[in-house]
């Protein structure tokens, strides 16, 4: 009766590399050093966002209370902007010497809310919807030229309508947005609008026809 051949032993090499692929020591290192990449850039998005709605706010916050010192007859305008200013300033990383700031107020004025942003009457000669230069309008505003918002530019007088736009631009805590190839700083602005105190009669405001020649 012959011998059934003997079964082969394994050679050590295919020995080591069956232990190998068994071996699932350090994949959890592997899997986070693909993954750990986008998650920190996730993460400081969201922490990116949520500095700039905390500066927004901020922002906001002191525009309004600037609109209600400019509706008093007695405050300087230097001192209102003064005061925004530095509100702002305290939660935005001023100190920072590679920080750039760029902060602005641009007040306007108007006679009543319903003309905030409405654009002064003309003749729409050739029926196309929009101002021409040729066309007749309304100038209400006194600077001899049709305008796509009748508001004034300064404070205004008693009872007027004020609105305070302020924006502010600086450099972000965070590297996020530069890591994918934008801008590195970015401008928020902010809005409000309010009556100024009838310590006097309210100017009236003439609007007068003008036609080009």
């Amino acid at each position: 009766m012959s011998r059934a051949a003997p079964t082969p032993r394994p050679r050590p090499r295919s020995r080591a590399l069956r232990r190998l692929a068994r071996d699932e020591k350090g994949v959890a290192i592997t899997e986070f050093g693909f993954v750990a990449p986008v998650f920190l850039l996730l993460l400081m998005g969201i922490f990116d966002q949520g500095y700039a709605l905390y500066i927004q706010s901020a922002l906001q916050g002191a525009v309004q209370e600037g609109a209600r010192q400019a509706s008093l007859e007695n405050t300087l305008w230097t001192d209102i902007e003064a005061n925004v200013n530095r509100k702002v300033r305290n939660v935005v990383p001023s100190s920072d010497p590679s920080t750039v700031i760029s902060f602005t107020l641009d007040p306007t004025y108007y006679q009543n809310y319903n003309d905030i942003g409405l654009p002064e009457d003309f003749t729409d000669t050739n029926g196309n919807g929009s101002y021409d230069p040729t066309e007749c309008f309304v100038d209400r505003n006194g600077n001899t030229q049709w305008d796509q918002d009748v508001g004034v530019a300064g404070r205004g007088g008693a009872q007027d309508v004020v609105s305070i736009r302020a924006s502010i631009t600086y450099k972000r805590v965070f590297p996020f947005w530069s890591m994918i190839g934008q801008p590195d700083s970015t401008t928020l602005n902010a809005t409000t609008f309010l009556r100024n105190q009838p310590f006097s009669a309210q100017a009236t405001r003439v609007g007068v026809r003008i036609c080009p020649t």
